[in-house]
């Protein structure tokens, strides 16, 4: 049986599990809580799980590989930064998260934020927050959809355009119907298939370059200065930008609406420090894993042209076609995570949030469904039409969210005073700060585009919290 053959069986029967699962979890949506949040019902495993493999999309297989294969050993401040923001969101916000959302009967990442916000004021945070969500996630999707292209063109003998048009229906198809609890539970297989992926590759490679020895070698002989340091041979204050800029790609994680849903999600306390350790584990083994197969694999595969493709690359290298159709089916898993959870974040945005679906459940359902729908196509559309990088494209919508949304969390989350005209000001610096750097030209580590409108939206908080403006206060 050829390749092709094997892996195309591989991926029938997987898409017909989720669209399965997505049949089964359509019972148990019966109000918005349930399409939304599952009613808060999540165990420890779907909810590390899902949450995982939701930060960890395409941009970790095939981005983080992808860099670590162009640019080497410095790349390794990107996975650290996000591991290291994985840490402050379990263990400082995770707690508080799930209490306060409880208490005060809140189902998404904009509610909270605009927590006794009352007036006029709150549908104007509300419709700058739920601009801003659907806007980053079209764009977010839309790399989801170039990675699904670039897996099954990679496999089949089939255009890009097909190929993200099929990998977009299937995610659709399974999130109109199963909502919340069908993302949670595929998620969790899929994030199984990437940490399984994450903890095999690495050691066949490992193997295949010879052991420590044939690293070593391997890396002196195919690599630059640049390419071989910590710091990209960057000195001074040059070196320090490459340092801070790969630590601060984790402020992201803080704005992110479809992370913050899986903690708010949590069923109790128990489950949640139960999540936080499987979420630890997988976020070491996945992000460390595939940093370390784009490393070798610029010894084993030099003069690769599109980076992007060394997982794909690797993976004919490593493996018999059997087990490399499992773990392209890893890759898609990877895609699917993401795009699901934040076609559901951006429905929430508008049925939920704006209020357009009103009192009846059946109507925010509706209304919930038909915003996936126009998101997937418009996500279509940018993929086909707009490509980029992956990891450029996913990257700018990170930080954007991160820079616009977690610094108004923090404050809430640690009790603080939040002017409303200051959110809505502190809002629009983090990201429009993000979009007008992002056509600036690079500085070390991207340190000004990852960390600047975070810290300027912080400051504009902080400046405002203790004025009110009209009587409001938030």
């Amino acid at each position: 049986m050829e390749k092709a053959q094997i892996v195309l069986i591989t991926l029938v029967l997987y898409k017909s599990l989720l669209i399965g699962i997505g049949v089964w979890a359509s019972k148990s949506n019966q109000s918005g809580d349930d399409f939304f949040l599952g009613g808060r019902g999540l165990g420890p495993v779907v909810a590390a799980l899902s949450y995982s493999s939701s930060a960890a999309s395409a941009w970790v297989l095939l981005g983080l590989t992808g860099v670590a294969y162009a640019f080497g050993i410095s790349t390794i401040w990107l996975a650290l930064g996000s591991i290291s923001s994985m840490f402050v969101t379990w263990y400082w916000i995770a707690p508080r998260l799930m209490n306060f959302s409880r208490k005060h009967e809140l189902i998404t990442l904009s509610e909270i934020i605009t927590h006794r916000v009352e007036g006029a004021w709150r549908s104007r945070v509300m419709g700058l927050c739920s601009l801003i969500i659907v806007a980053s996630f079209t764009f977010y999707v839309a790399a989801q959809f170039q990675g699904a292209g670039k897996s099954f063109a990679s496999s089949f003998a089939m255009s890009t355009e097909a190929s993200i048009a099929l990998g977009a229906f299937i995610i659709m198809v399974y999130t109109l119907l199963g909502g919340f609890w069908a993302v949670s539970i595929t998620d969790a297989v899929q994030g199984s298939l990437m940490a399984l992926a994450a903890l095999t590759m690495p050691v066949a490679a490992f193997i295949a370059v010879g052991g420590l020895s044939g690293l070593l070698e391997g890396l002196n002989a195919v690599s630059t200065a640049e390419q071989l340091s910590l710091t990209g041979a960057n000195l001074g204050l040059y070196a320090l930008g490459v340092i801070f800029g790969g630590l601060a790609i984790g402020i992201g994680t803080y704005g992110q609406p479809h992370l913050m849903a899986r903690i708010m999600a949590l069923r109790d306390e128990k489950a949640m420090r139960q999540a936080r350790t499987i979420t630890i584990l997988w976020y070491l083994v996945v992000f460390l894993g595939m940093w370390f197969v784009g490393i070798t694999g610029h010894i084993l595969h030099a003069g690769l042209e599109n980076s992007e493709q060394i997982f794909f690359v690797m993976l004919d290298g490593l493996f018999p076609p059997v087990i490399a159709a499992i773990f392209l089916a890893a890759v898609l898993s990877a895609i699917m995570s993401t795009a699901d959870s934040q076609l559901l974040s951006a429905a929430a945005a508008l049925a939920n949030d704006l209020g357009i679906g009103g009192d009846d459940p059946k109507r925010v359902l509706f209304i919930s469904r038909l915003t996936i729908v126009a998101l997937v196509i418009a996500a279509v559309i940018v993929a086909i039409y707009l490509p980029d990088k992956i990891f450029s494209r996913v990257l700018f919508a990170w930080m954007a969210l991160g820079s616009a949304f977690g610094p108004a969390l923090f404050f809430r989350l640690a009790g603080l005073q939040i002017n409303p005209l200051g959110l809505i000001i502190s809002i629009l610096v983090g990201f429009f700060g993000t979009v007008i750097l992002s056509f600036q030209p690079n500085t070390p580590g991207d340190i000004l585009e990852r960390l600047l409108p975070f810290c300027l939206a912080t400051i504009v908080l902080f400046l405002s919290k203790n004025k009110t403006t009209s009587g409001a206060s938030a």
